[in-house]
């Protein structure tokens, strides 16, 4: 039924770990509810004192996730699609992937697809009984990825004089 490859992990996420609050700037999802999370145990980070350290695949996880619940996905229906993927696959989310093509998650809350073919995406949207759901996983770890290869913030630009502000200091 489902056809895995392995994942190239972008050079930049491989053994790349991120805090809670990096997931919280990529994900959109508050602190709180990460830690939420971690509490009813959808997806457990590694702890180092009072921090909360993400692999890059529970980072993954959490990005498909909160596209879910932006798309009105019960945490009880997430789980299920998290656990198909998870245990039917023997795979992590991001193990599923594939370098070479975009790979979409496509599902009901009921039926669960893994499709990188748009053809077979088409077809399981064309035939579904009740409203499908997409989201590219692959866009969820580019996502992340710009965030390992983002630069350090620029500093503040110089504030320039306006022309009204030059004249005003004249005429003083």
């Amino acid at each position: 039924m489902f056809k895995t490859r392995k994942i190239r992990i972008d050079s930049g996420l491989a053994g790349r770990q991120f805090t809670s609050s990096d997931i919280s700037e990529v994900t959109g999802v508050s602190l709180r509810q990460l830690q939420w999370w971690d509490e009813q145990k959808v997806v457990s980070p590694r702890h180092e004192g009072h921090k909360r350290l993400y692999l890059p695949e529970e980072a993954i996880e959490i990005a498909v996730i909160a596209e879910l619940r932006r798309k009105g996905f019960s945490l009880q229906k997430i789980r299920r699609v998290l656990r198909f993927l998870q245990k039917e696959m023997g795979k992590r989310l991001s193990e599923i992937l594939s370098a070479d093509s975009d790979m979409h998650l496509v599902t009901d809350g009921q039926s669960i697809y893994l499709e990188g073919d748009n053809s077979s995406i088409i077809d399981i949207l064309k035939n579904a009984d009740q409203p499908m759901f997409l989201v590219c996983v692959t866009d969820q770890v580019k996502r992340l990825g710009a965030t390992v290869t983002a630069e350090v913030p620029a500093r503040k630009p110089v504030s320039r004089e306006t022309p009204r502000a030059a004249r005003r200091s004249k005429a003083v």
